[in-house]
């Protein structure tokens, strides 16, 4: 089999390519482009971050490192109980007055992403550290022109339940003196130079990732965070550590499923899956009223489940086995109701990792040059709750990463950004490929719709008549105004076919490349 990249950053997955291409495997090739889209596109991922990777092999053997961003050892349960306002409208995060949760120091929680991909390296990469992290220093260095998707994420009207953009980016001074021109937008293609993050950078490579928890990178850190009232300490940064667990597996038509556990959302995943199994989907259009009410009704389900039992299982009992069973779907039936980059290699490994900064806290450390996580945002803020905040813990997350395989086959490599619209995104492509077999990129670019309890939000190519099929069963309905629209998840796919693989990068973020060694 060829090898094959599929990355929203084109620059990115070209660094990749050179990876395969010299001979190195699909988490070699992971872990260089995730290094360079976190220069390229700072507030979406960075090493101030967190995610999952799922790792499948070619002999088989499957892994998921887990590297959440953790609530700090600062945090109290109550801390922002007299703060809340009500959760965010599109069921990303709560509104709490000054937007504490959302942006500035109090928002960071303690980052994973160097320690994840450490830990990748570690186990299955065959180059060094300093070689994955080379490319990243050089575009942070020399500068890199601001993308179509970086200036639309800039210049987007996110609503009244979060921060504007334009504030976010320069929320701190630092933030302002990297992301804009003394206040001012930078322009379309404009170069962005990221100079102390080049340095930053270039001390991870000689240094080795352990100075971002227990060295020199650390100290500045933990002092700037702790002197502006962040709950993230010194000894919580030397605690960190990335986690490996095994996969969350399914099946759907005959064909395994392989996902991510609690927190992420690989059971919603695997919940859909069950429970559109069995309808004939296939004997369906999409778009279509019918199917359109089928694909309502799973999200409805999966979302309901998603409220009541998703959060950190080392702090909450999930019931995961009987959440992603085939009886509990059935009888579901019988009742209806974040960056990411794709990696297969010549060997037959695969890849699907998943990256992100939540939103961003607009907190730049003075001299290291960028961006942490507010992670913190999509905790609830009453205390009592499954999500709630505590010590070490993490949030629940959307994030998807998945593999699906035919009798020990690969079919299909697939993953996503873009908030709790992630695992629907995931859903659907998986429907369009599989059950409508669609080419690749049909199926990461057909039209989508989602739904997680409020209202179902189409996109704009979705026909009138089925939008009116939905509420003529009671659902309320809106259609957005784009026919490519950001709102919802931008997915990464590379599928296999008679061993050939056709990657499809989303075009509803840059488009993307999908790369052939």
């Amino acid at each position: 089999m060829r090898g094959m990249i599929v990355a929203p950053q084109p620059l990115a997955a070209e660094e990749g390519l050179k990876v395969l291409r010299a001979g190195g495997n699909a988490v070699d090739a992971a872990i260089t482009t995730a290094f360079c889209q976190c220069v390229l596109d700072p507030q979406m991922c960075g090493i101030g971050g967190t995610g999952e990777m799922l790792v499948h092999l070619a002999d088989g053997r499957e892994e998921v490192i887990e590297f959440h961003a953790r609530a700090g050892s600062k945090v109290r349960g109550d801390q922002w109980e007299a703060l809340f306002i009500r959760e965010a409208a599109n069921r990303y995060g709560y509104v709490l007055e000054g937007w504490v949760n959302d942006v500035g120091y109090e928002s960071v929680a303690v980052p994973g992403t160097v320690a994840g991909f450490a830990e990748a390296l570690h186990r299955f990469g065959t180059i060094s550290w300093d070689q994955a992290i080379g490319p990243a220093i050089a575009f942070a260095r020399d500068g890199v022109p601001v993308s179509g998707f970086v200036h639309g994420f800039w210049t987007t009207d996110t609503g009244p339940d979060t921060v504007p953009p334009p504030l976010r980016i320069q929320w701190t001074s630092e933030a302002k003196r990297i992301y804009t021109n003394d206040g001012k937008l930078k322009k379309l293609g404009e170069l962005l130079v990221q100079a102390d993050f080049a340095r930053t950078l270039k001390r991870l490579a000689v240094e080795g990732p352990e100075d971002f928890y227990r060295g020199e990178i650390a100290e500045r850190m933990a002092a700037d965070l702790e002197a502006n009232g962040s709950s993230v300490t010194n000894q919580d940064l030397a605690a960190y550590r990335a986690e490996i667990t095994q996969p969350l597996r399914g099946t759907y038509r005959g064909l395994d499923v392989v996902t991510v556990g609690p927190p992420a959302g690989g059971p919603a995943l695997l919940q859909m899956l069950n429970f559109l199994e069995q309808y004939e989907i296939s004997t369906l259009e999409w778009p279509s009223v019918d199917e359109a009410r089928l694909r309502v009704a799973a999200m409805a389900w999966a979302f309901q489940d998603r409220k009541r039992w998703l959060a950190d299982p080392r702090f909450v009992n999930v019931p995961v086995d009987r959440l992603v069973g085939k009886g509990y779907a059935a009888s579901a039936r019988d009742h209806p109701d974040t960056t990411h980059v794709c990696v297969v290699d010549a060997a037959g490994n695969a890849v699907s990792l998943t990256h992100s900064l939540g939103s961003g806290s607009g907190v730049v450390t003075p001299g290291l040059g960028f961006m942490y996580n507010n992670y913190l945002n999509s905790f609830d803020p009453r205390p009592g709750q499954n999500d709630s905040l505590a010590p070490g813990k993490t949030r629940s997350t959307m994030i998807t990463p998945a593999i699906v395989l035919s009798k020990g086959s690969l079919r299909a490599v697939i993953g996503a950004s873009g908030a709790t619209r992630i695992v629907t995104g995931v859903l659907q492509t998986l429907l369009n490929l599989f059950d409508h077999r669609m080419t690749a990129v049909e199926a990461a670019a057909a039209p989508r719709i989602d739904y997680q309890g409020d209202v179902v939000t189409a996109e704009a190519r979705i026909p009138l008549e089925v939008l009116d099929g939905l509420r003529d069963v009671g659902y309320r309905v809106t259609r957005r105004v784009l026919n490519y629209d950001v709102y919802f998840a931008r997915v990464q796919l590379i599928a296999v076919e008679d061993g050939v693989p056709r990657g499809a990068s989303d075009p509803r973020k840059d488009g993307g490349v999908a790369l052939m060694v």
